[in-house]
């Protein structure tokens, strides 16, 4: 594990780590991927734009680390998480549909101010196109 946390990136400008991950690839990577989801708080970091096609990728391996972000009280980064992997991925979007559905038909109001409603129902629209 120690030799996978080197792997982890240190800053938003930390390129060639996010690039080692990806090289890498999963299975190797999977102790870190809750670290690796933490670089999509905000996809306008450049290590972000790297990791969220890699992470989306992987598919229902993932679904647990992203069914804990989207628990999380932070908006935002659900925000990202959805439009970056889930909506990127119906292995990953399949599993997740009772909390689209919540987002979609019952968002709170800081929900709805980051527009989770909208790219929830974005989300189950896509699933409905390719069920």
């Amino acid at each position: 594990m120690e030799n996978l946390n080197s792997l982890i990136p240190r800053s938003k400008q930390d390129l060639e780590r996010a690039k080692a991950v990806v090289k890498i690839g999963y299975p190797s990577v999977a102790p870190i991927l809750p670290e690796l989801l933490e670089w999509l708080q905000d996809y306008n970091w450049p290590v972000a734009q790297i990791l969220a096609p890699f992470l989306a990728d992987i598919g229902s391996p993932i679904v647990p680390h992203v069914r804990h972000v989207l628990d999380s009280e932070d908006d935002i980064w659900k925000y990202w998480v959805l439009s970056c992997i889930v909506k990127e991925s119906p292995e990953i979007a399949k599993p997740l549909q009772d909390y689209l559905q919540r987002l979609s038909f019952e968002p709170t109001p800081n929900e709805i101010n980051e527009g989770l409603n909208e790219i929830a129902l974005d989300i189950l629209d896509s699933l409905s196109k390719t069920a």
